[in-house]
């Protein structure tokens, strides 16, 4: 039986590094929070008192976090939204005048409006937090000569970590003993490939290890981590969000707007005789008519409706705003590894000298097919992956539920060939029962391959060793004939061009076990190619975003081949498109570009900026601590829940939970349907606020010295702004919604033919009003109730008509919300009480039904210009698809 060459492997590796981890050795390299150096004596660690001290001095290993937001800046942010001043100050206007029920009502509106708000980022952030708390990892150090757990707060600059499969690396920290260990940095790099970490070499907070084992020296904490030397670039604050710069401009326009055409009728008014105290109060009603109180109102219901919906598919909102601002988008950016890729690797191509197969699956799953790109026996690749599990340290474990998936131990390479084998019927624990280990090599950096030796059934050895290609496939490891040699090396290279990790792997029967291992006299059995596959929602999320008009862009750490290969897969990029590795100099200043690689944090914040300085509506996915700073500066971020680190949920506005691409294809829409349902509630408030200064302008010269008293002004505006046009914020999507690009940034909310449409239906609404009013003076009935009644009850005509779909049960709430205003009209003409309050008459039976019909013409008006003036749409940006990726 040969010996074990593992312990023997450790020494020499120890060797190295002896004098570096001598007593009272420092090293050059401290990276600590203060100037002092540090002497550790390797094999006892730190004792407790001086980790106590440290942990004083330096303070917790912990990122820095913002402090909890007070409840009444919460509120404060809620009320400097411009039309809830508008509001404020409407509201001490109808005060000052005893109208006490309109000011209550208005003050209801801006309280429920400050609630809902502040409730809803109170709730995302209870969600995020607890997120976090799932993710908190612990340390193993050495602390007084022994081994103690802790949690990672309390590690300090010195500690001597212990680390093995699965930790999460607490602090930087310099390796001083490894074992074949292995260290998964993605979420700091954006690299998809783990990277091996012999002795003097570093290891970064965050980090995960896949393989191996090791210890490392604590040289810095917290800030001065490389993590948190990423989070301090995120100190900018974010500006309003597209949908708060439009409506603060709306804003100001109908404030403006509003108090000189009000000013107009109170000096026409005065001009004709009229009370001076009546005509402020009418002034003062109209200003209150003509601002849409019910505009914060609906968008607030509208966003909170988009938030629930996507609560429900697992994206958490933390800020309310946040959800229109995705219907605005015009650029996604987005990480590659752990966002559209799975953030495991598969075996996807195998190849022998004699057959070729492709593997399908996804996932460390036993659940796919080996297929012959022609008809080929499967066991023509038994010996290759038979040996592909031999010489493996890796294990997978099956789902502990329904819901659960396959989850891999050890290096994610290696148990991505534990999974394409048990695709062809290999089971792990079978075969290395049949071929027991009694040697190894590991896998270091320097060799770039690893080896085993095996016994076999009958009797004697075998040798089997895997790694790079170019490790491999060269004499005297190889005894093939160097014509295979080229041939697999040219397949090798085809595989590495497409983004594919390529494994070569040799075998050799020896009549018994060496007592040494020589790496040489092997054969071939054939190499694996393996990446990280996309996930299977990321095509169709590239592909809905381009028919939305939104250009994606890939931004990733990784290698420019391997970001090309996806891009290409997803659709991001075609053949031709450019790919710019962030490496090279001024590869920043070349101009536009699909896919951005090598990117370092700080890069990823520069093409974040310049995007922006391009012009659009720029959002960010990403799960890593390098991608916090871009998504903290993006218009909009959005960070993975499940995979994502803790300082990408905080940069974040919108967190995916399941961690799903897809999801974010929903916000856009949703942010659609609610800006669309804003400027369909503009549509109908801005408009009857038009027609109610309009006729109040017009009426005298048509013989009605005041065609509506204040009261009436304002009982018309509470109906109408009220539960109707609150519920106009429910309306579903707009067929449609995602076949074009979302409106230019620059674009006015009341853009794009809107406000034409409010004048047109503004217009029928007051010839309406006069129509009637006019008709009832001359023929002697009560003319101003009539006009009353007419004009309220065209006004919920548009209500109706606004609809998105008019001839269904669709949002029933409006249907409902109109039906309660209308009988609430007609109680104005008949219920004594109001009747008093209102100065109104009864109308018979005949006048009330030649008003109600004549008040379908508002549903008319709002139907028919819908179809003979439809909003003109945005071209859409051209985009061809790639087609799938064709096997190397």
């Amino acid at each position: 039986m040969g010996k074990d060459l593992r312990p023997c492997y450790r020494r020499r590796e120890r060797a190295k590094t002896w004098k570096r981890n001598s007593p009272g050795y420092v090293s050059t390299d401290r990276r600590t929070t203060n100037t002092e150096d540090v002497t550790v004596t390797p094999l006892s660690g730190l004792s407790s008192a001086e980790a106590a001290s440290r942990l004083a001095r330096d303070g917790a290993n912990v990122l820095p976090r913002k402090p909890p937001v007070p409840l009444w800046r919460r509120i404060a942010t809620q009320l400097r939204d411009p039309l809830i001043i508008v509001l404020l100050i409407a509201a001490v206007l109808t005060v000052t005048t005893g109208d006490w029920a309109d000011a209550a009502v208005i003050m209801l509106v801006i309280v429920v409006n400050t609630t809902v708000g502040v409730v809803q980022e109170i709730r995302a952030d209870r969600a995020i937090t607890a997120l976090a708390q799932l993710a908190s990892p612990e340390a193993r150090v050495v602390r007084d000569g022994r081994q103690r757990q802790i949690p990672s707060g309390e590690v300090v600059v010195g500690d001597l970590l212990i680390l093995a499969e699965g930790d999460i690396v607490p602090a930087d920290a310099e390796v001083s003993e490894s074992a074949a260990l292995l260290v998964d940095e993605s979420a700091l790099t954006g690299e998809s490939v783990p990277v091996d970490k012999p002795a003097g070499e570093t290891v970064s907070s965050g980090t995960v290890v896949v393989r191996g084992r090791g210890r490392a020296e604590v040289t810095a904490i917290g800030t001065a981590s490389a993590g948190g030397r990423i989070a301090s670039l995120m100190v900018e604050e974010t500006g309003p969000t597209p949908l708060q710069r439009r409506l603060m401009g709306v804003g100001r326009l109908l404030a403006g707007v509003a108090v000189l055409l009000s000013a107009v009728v109170l000096a026409l008014g005065l001009v004709r005789g009229q009370p001076v105290e009546l005509m402020v109060v009418t002034a003062i009603s109209l200003v209150v008519a003509a601002v849409p109180e019910s505009l914060p109102a609906v968008v607030t219901l509208s966003l909170a409706l988009g938030a629930r919906r996507m609560a429900a598919r697992n994206a958490l909102v933390r800020r309310l705003p946040a959800v229109e601002t995705l219907g605005s988008v015009t650029t996604l950016a987005t990480d590659k590894t752990g966002t559209l890729t799975e953030g495991r690797m598969v075996a996807r191509h195998l190849w022998t000298p004699e057959a070729q197969a492709t593997v399908s699956g996804s996932g460390y799953a036993p659940e796919g097919q080996v297929t012959g790109e022609r008809p080929v026996d499967p066991r023509a690749f038994n010996a290759l992956l038979t040996a592909a599990v031999l010489c493996n340290d890796a294990r997978l474990s099956p789902p502990r539920d329904a819901q659960g998936e396959w989850t891999a131990l050890g290096d994610p390479t290696e148990a991505a060939l534990l999974a394409a084998a048990a695709k062809l019927g290999l089971d792990r624990e079978d075969v290395q029962a049949r071929f027991p280990r009694v040697a190894e090599l590991p896998f270091d950096s320097d060799r770039k391959r690893m080896s085993s030796v095996h016994l076999l059934p009958g009797g004697g050895a075998r040798l089997i060793c895997k790694g790079a290609p170019e490790a491999l496939l060269h004499h005297p490891v190889l005894v093939d004939d160097p014509e295979l040699l080229a041939r697999a090396a040219a397949r090798a290279d085809r595989f590495a061009r497409a983004g594919y990790r390529v494994l070569a792997v040799a075998s050799a029967d020896l009549d018994a076990a060496p007592s040494a291992i020589q790496e040489s006299g092997l054969s071939l059995l054939g190499l694996i190619a393996i990446l990280d596959p996309p996930r299977p929602a990321a095509a169709t999320a590239v592909a809905d975003c381009r028919r939305a008009g939104i250009r994606p862009i890939l931004i990733t750490g990784d290698h420019p081949g391997t970001a090309r290969a996806i891009a290409t897969e997803l659709g991001i990029i075609s053949g031709g498109d450019r790919v710019v590795d962030c490496r090279e100099p001024g590869a920043l200043d070349q101009g536009r570009a699909g896919v951005y690689a090598r990117a370092t944090p700080e890069q990823k914040l520069d093409i974040i900026q310049s995007l922006q300085a391009q012009g659009g509506v720029l959002a960010m996915t990403g799960d890593g601590v390098n991608d916090g700073p871009a998504l903290r500066r993006a218009d909009i971020g959005v960070a993975m829940g499940r995979r994502g680190t803790e300082v990408a949920r905080q940069a974040a506005n919108l967190v995916l939970a399941d961690d799903n691409l897809d999801t974010v294809v929903t916000a856009v829409e949703e942010g659609r349907r609610v800006y669309a349902n804003i400027r369909r509630f503009l549509v109908y408030g801005l408009s009857g606020g038009a027609a109610e200064i309009a006729v109040m302008l017009l009426g005298p010269f048509a013989g009605l010295p005041l065609p509506l008293l204040p009261a009436q002004i304002l009982w018309i505006n509470l109906l109408t702004h009220g539960l109707p046009g609150v519920a106009l914020g429910g309306e579903p999507t707009v067929p449609g919604a995602m076949a074009g690009p979302p409106r230019p940034p620059t674009q006015s909310i009341l853009g794009a033919g809107l406000w034409q449409r409010v004048i047109r239906i503004a217009v029928v609404l007051t010839a309406v009003t006069l129509g009637v009013a006019v008709w009832a003076s001359l023929t002697g009935r009560p003319w101003q109730s009539m006009a009353f009644f007419a004009l309220g009850a065209t006004q919920l005509g548009v209500a109706l008509g606004s609809r998105t779909r008019p001839r269904s049960l669709a949002n029933p709430m409006l249907l409902l919300a109109a039906a309660g205003a209308f009988v609430l009209q007609l109680a104005a003409l008949y219920v004594p009480p109001l009747r008093q309050l209102l100065s109104t008459e009864p109308l018979n039976a005949g006048d009330l039904l030649i008003v109600t019909a004549l008040s379908a013409l508002g549903y008319a008006a709002a139907r028919l210009d819908r179809i003979l003036h439809p909003s003109p749409r945005p071209q859409g940006l051209a985009a061809e698809q790639p087609g799938p990726r064709q096997a190397p």
